[in-house]
């Protein structure tokens, strides 16, 4: 299905790539180290990092992925912490939790937008 706003995955995907890219070792973040048995299932790594699977495109997007089934390479990525996971959801109007989501939109999406 079709998100209300059609552009809000990709733009997070930009977002946290650009985080990943930008964040210096001594900034705050979270900074992990891939394991052999993720290389097939990413979302090890979000479970692993946030405690949910839900947030494999930010894993993605850290890694420098482009498609789901590309394989994990043994790597170390930078991810947003929670706060700063959240913050950037908030500006690029994605959500992964399928909870915090209804009628194909967050539900923490502000009337009227």
């Amino acid at each position: 299905m079709i998100d209300v706003n059609s552009t809000a995955a990709k733009d997070f995907y930009k977002e946290v790539r650009r985080f990943a890219q930008r964040t210096k070792p001594w900034e705050t973040a979270l900074f992990y180290e891939t394991k052999p048995d993720e290389k097939h299932d990413i979302t090890l790594v979000s479970q692993r990092v946030y405690g949910r699977r839900d947030e494999f495109l930010a894993v993605m997007a850290a890694a420098g992925l482009d498609t789901v089934d590309q394989p994990l390479p043994q790597i170390r990525i930078t991810l947003p912490t929670e706060g700063q996971l959240h913050t950037i959801k908030r500006r690029t109007g994605f959500e992964s939790v399928a909870d915090n989501r209804k009628d194909y939109k967050p539900t923490w999406e502000r009337r009227g937008r």
